[in-house]
């Protein structure tokens, strides 16, 4: 005789120490059989959405955590049913009764191949209720509605009778299909409490844009029921958006909260300096024109931010202070002898920075691979908590907004930072005349703990220098 048991499942860390994650939504339903290491929901910590795979096959008894909610980790946000002996035996031989380790988490416990912890097993309550469910083959105890911890009990608990017999098999419900709509859509319907179900999308095949919620949040021409929906969901997200109020409060959450405090730290415990130099990078730019015309670099996206960072790894082989990181706690300076490229990305979920692992190692044309993986994966807010973290030194291409130069401030744990201008056509002095001539500003933070005036300025000077004139690499390697 088979009974079934309740397990639930606790948030796991998903690493870096981070102490909550949010639910961005589930993958099933109450009443779904779902299989072992099938991906049950989205949850996005402080840096990454990653997806959480099931710990069990059985049945979806209960979801603890609705999407939206900021849960700490270890708190249960599942249940599951699962087959096991009648009475509860504590052996743990039955494949339906084992909890399986979880392989990982996102790419960084896929990487890690950390185990999970194994869930607790607790003491019996005083009374459990079991409901026995007729059956024409064998009578199965099933557990009420209520969801309790898993029991293992030394005793069979003797099931109670029932009047009449209900069905063995409960008809399965399952969720329909999610609306079609890209990452961007979906942050803006998050940040606006609306449910995409109930979006009619105007875009290609369906396609749900960011005018369709607007739409739907601002009732337009939609039915009266669709218009009270609509502002129910925006006053259910805690935003200020009926007509003539002033302010519109958002929860400080996810990448936002991450990204401010890590600034914070960076601006007061880092002692910012910042340089700035403008360089004629006509040749630069020329080259460029010239590679993305050859046959070696053909399918390749090629920009400016390839050849400069390139530029940027080839100038820290002379200047390796600037690849380096301070240690507080144990009063040492820690020099890398290899990089981790950092680039700095605006995504729909807010400034992340994500980082090319050895890129010290790397071609141009492998370098170009590298950075479109890692600005495409950013942008579709896939990137992994293990690509966030580990960087040594960073750019931020802040010329794609127009902008000619700034103040960047230092990811933490990070010697520098570089941030690029805007490629302007402006007058110059060129071969002691004034000509037309594409010139780009760059901006050099450094911590002053780790590196002198001389030493960031000469770094800052090497790499205008091969901007200016490309072919100085070949006095430089």
């Amino acid at each position: 005789m088979s009974a079934t048991m309740i397990k639930e499942f606790r948030l796991p860390d998903l690493g870096e120490g981070l102490t909550e994650s949010e639910i961005v939504a589930w993958k099933v339903a109450v009443g779904d059989t779902v299989t072992l290491n099938q991906i049950i929901a989205e949850v996005e910590t402080a840096k990454a959405v990653v997806e959480l795979p099931s710990p069990f096959a059985g049945v979806v008894a209960a979801l603890h955590e609705q999407p939206g909610s900021v849960v700490e980790v270890g708190k249960p946000i599942v249940s599951f049913e699962i087959e096991g002996d009648d009475g509860g035996s504590g052996s743990d031989t039955g494949a339906a009764k084992r909890e399986p380790n979880l392989v990982g988490y996102g790419a960084v416990l896929e990487a890690s191949g950390r185990p999970a912890r194994r869930a607790r097993t607790f003491a019996a309550p005083a009374a459990v209720p079991v409901v026995e469910v007729a059956s024409a083959e064998t009578v199965t105890p099933v557990r009420a509605a209520e969801p309790v911890a898993p029991v293992r009990a030394a005793e069979p608990v003797a099931p109670v009778r029932v009047a009449e017999p209900v069905e063995s098999k409960p008809v399965e419900t399952r969720p329909a299909e999610r609306p079609r709509s890209t990452p961007p859509v979906r942050k803006l319907a998050k940040d606006l409490g609306v449910d995409l179900e109930a979006v009619t999308g105007t875009g290609e095949h369906g396609l749900i844009t960011r005018e369709d919620v607007r739409t739907f949040v601002g009732g337009g021409d939609l039915p009266a029921a669709a218009q009270e929906l609509a502002g129910a969901q925006v006053q259910a997200a805690g935003l200020a958006q009926a007509p003539g109020e002033r302010e519109t409060r958002t929860p400080i959450k996810g990448v936002r909260k991450f990204t401010a405090a890590a600034m914070v730290a960076s601006a007061f415990t880092a002692p910012h300096v910042t340089e700035f130099l403008t360089v004629d990078v006509t040749p630069t730019m020329e080259l460029l024109a010239r590679l993305k015309a050859s046959r070696a670099f053909a399918g390749y996206k090629l920009t400016p931010l390839t050849l400069v960072s390139k530029a940027v790894l080839i100038a820290l082989r002379n200047h390796p202070t600037l690849n380096a990181r301070w240690d507080e706690a144990n009063q040492e300076i820690v020099q890398f002898n290899y990089v981790n490229l950092g680039i700095a990305a605006a995504t729909p979920r807010g400034l992340t920075v994500p980082n090319i692992k050895d890129a010290d190692r790397m071609s141009l044309l492998e370098l170009s691979t590298a950075l479109t993986e890692l600005t495409d994966t950013a942008r579709a807010g896939k990137t992994s908590p293990e690509a966030l973290s580990g960087g040594t030194i960073s750019i931020t291409n802040i010329g794609v907004f127009g902008i000619d130069a700034g103040t960047p401030i230092l990811n933490p744990g990070e010697a520098a930072i570089l941030a690029l201008g805007a490629v302007r056509k402006m007058p110059w002095e060129y071969q002691d005349e004034v000509a037309l001539r594409q010139v780009m500003t760059l901006s050099l933070s450094f911590d002053h703990r780790l590196v002198d005036g001389e030493q960031g300025s000469r770094f800052l000077q090497d790499l205008g220098t091969m901007l200016a004139d490309p072919g100085m690499v070949l006095a430089m390697v």
